[in-house]
């Protein structure tokens, strides 16, 4: 289980963690901008990602687990929860996020966890793959593939949707997804789990990022459809959706001050989720608590609906 308890620089003083309205962060964030893909240690404040909170039980003692997108936000939350929890952890990433890479790395070790680095580009099918091939090779076997790295940018008007950023968000969210998904599936043991990082945006889709809304749509899709067919195997496939999470990807959108200011203000508990608030819904999926679910989006948005 999580304990909620939000380290002192990411929080507003003496937050009331028995409250969720109160547990982290409640103002809005500052204006900031950073080139895809954001660095965590340019993203003011810093994310939570559990570092100092999360407290494992062992309920992934002996698994191996491959995470996309591994290195910051809600990758590196999982990364830590399944660590503390007994699993060995792989992460592929982008090369330019390697120092963040290695911050979570070190979180994993210090758990005393095997944790390895896969640096490439998930929108190239031969990294992607090979990325499977080398995460199990590394840990001695895959049973968990967390499907996480995904793109977004600010349209501002339908009329300005660059094909260029466009065709990242599908690459990115789409088909280095079905890639590493389609590595990973033949050799996937019974008990295995595969976990896809979908979004509210799959449901209550934003004129402003209307290309990555549709690729989340789509990913609920690829996640029914898959489990379909891997239930038969004693594999299941399922996805998480965040609503507002703070997390480098956010001040790498293009959003400008007014947007970022009012941040997750809009949810019912009425701010921005940490990524430390999802690490337990993927181990959940990962555990055989979760062993008779497949084929479902577990919502973490802060009370929005999907």
């Amino acid at each position: 289980m999580t304990d909620t308890t939000p380290g002192p620089e990411n929080t507003q003083a003496s937050p009331d963690t028995s409250d969720p309205r109160h547990a982290h962060r409640e103002d809005g964030f500052p204006a900031q901008h950073q080139d895809q893909p954001g660095l965590t240690e340019q993203t003011t404040p810093e994310p939570d990602h559990g570092e100092s909170s999360y407290v494992g039980h062992g309920r992934l003692e002996g698994r191996r687990a491959l995470i996309t997108g591994g290195d910051s936000g809600i990758g590196r939350a999982v990364a830590i929860a399944f660590a503390r929890e007994g699993a060995d952890v792989a992460i592929a990433h982008m090369p330019e996020e390697q120092d963040d890479a290695e911050d979570t790395l070190a979180l994993v070790r210090e758990a005393g966890r095997t944790g390895v680095s896969i640096a490439g580009d998930l929108r190239e099918e031969a990294f992607a793959t090979d990325a499977v091939f080398e995460a199990r090779r590394v840990l001695g076997g895959l049973d968990v593939l967390v499907l996480n790295a995904a793109y977004q940018h600010d349209i501002d008007g339908f009329e300005n949707l660059s094909t260029e950023k466009m065709r990242r968000v599908f690459d990115t969210n789409l088909a280095g997804l079905l890639f590493s998904a389609r590595a990973a599936y033949p050799d996937l043991e019974p008990g295995s789990s595969i976990i896809v990082t979908s979004s509210i945006q799959s449901s209550q889709p934003s004129p402003g990022l209307i290309d990555y809304a549709m690729t989340k749509a789509a990913q609920i899709a690829f996640v029914k459809a898959l489990a379909e067919e891997a239930g038969p195997r004693g594999i299941r496939v399922n996805a998480v959706a965040p609503g507002p999470i703070w997390t480098p990807l956010i001040p790498a959108t293009g959003w400008g001050p007014e947007r970022l200011a009012t941040f997750g203000q809009d949810t019912p508990l009425g701010r921005a989720g940490q990524p430390a608030e999802l690490a337990g819904a993927y181990v959940y999926l990962a555990s055989a608590e979760s062993s008779y679910v497949s084929g479902t989006v577990i919502a973490v948005t802060g009370g929005k609906a999907l």
